[in-house]
């Protein structure tokens, strides 16, 4: 569909005011709120991390697209009337204690948010106990565990060790700079990734997302 089409081009080129016109139009025209995310924005996004991940785009790209993207959600989250744009799966993510670098972390968030997954961000510096009062609290499907220092990659294990009794029903991703997929099995995670695309990846492989 050409508006579809449309949204898509936007989006990818980062022209935020173009998607948020091109998402009213759309609705105007009649489409259903959720196949303009599930056919315009997520489709665009997914598109986008296949293009980080093979280097043809990077960063600066990938935050001016979900930017655009962002402005498109805004115009149709408020007409959903309570239809379940987390129904792909919630995931939590946090950068651990003693760790105050979030750029990546919010590309990941920013990316997760694309491939249409319900996001619980607890910021920076987070100690276990909160990942695990926050898995207690929101149910998420899966964990993801960031740390951008060596020094403070080793609490990833404490977290992990601290959400040990729910397990059975949540996945654990690791990643960021330091962080090997070595290290990643040492600790007790289901997965590891050394990119924001390729977190996308996997956590679509932990929920079974096709």
């Amino acid at each position: 569909m050409q508006i579809l089409d449309n949204i898509k081009e936007a989006l990818m080129s980062g022209n935020a005011d173009g998607v948020r016109e091109l998402v009213t139009q759309a609705l105007n025209e009649g489409l259903e709120p959720m196949k303009i995310i599930e056919d315009g924005l997520i489709a665009a996004m997914n598109m986008v991390g296949t293009k980080f991940r093979n280097d043809e785009i990077f960063v600066p790209e990938v935050l001016i697209a979900a930017r655009a993207m962002h402005s498109g959600m805004d115009v149709v989250k408020p007409l959903l009337a309570g239809e379940a744009l987390s129904s792909k799966g919630t995931v939590l993510i946090g950068t651990v204690k003693g760790d105050l670098h979030d750029i990546g972390k919010n590309l990941v968030s920013m990316m997760f948010q694309g491939g249409g997954l319900n996001v619980i961000d607890l910021g920076i510096n987070v100690p276990a106990e909160d990942f695990a009062k926050a898995v207690e609290e929101h149910k998420p499907q899966v964990v993801a565990i960031s740390a951008l220092l060596t020094s403070t990659m080793p609490y990833m294990k404490n977290i992990i060790d601290g959400l040990d009794i729910y397990r059975d029903n949540v996945k654990i991703i690791v990643g960021g700079a330091p962080v090997t997929a070595k290290f990643a099995e040492e600790i007790g995670a289901d997965a590891y990734a050394p990119d924001a695309a390729s977190a996308v990846e996997k956590v679509r492989e932990l929920l079974e997302i096709q």
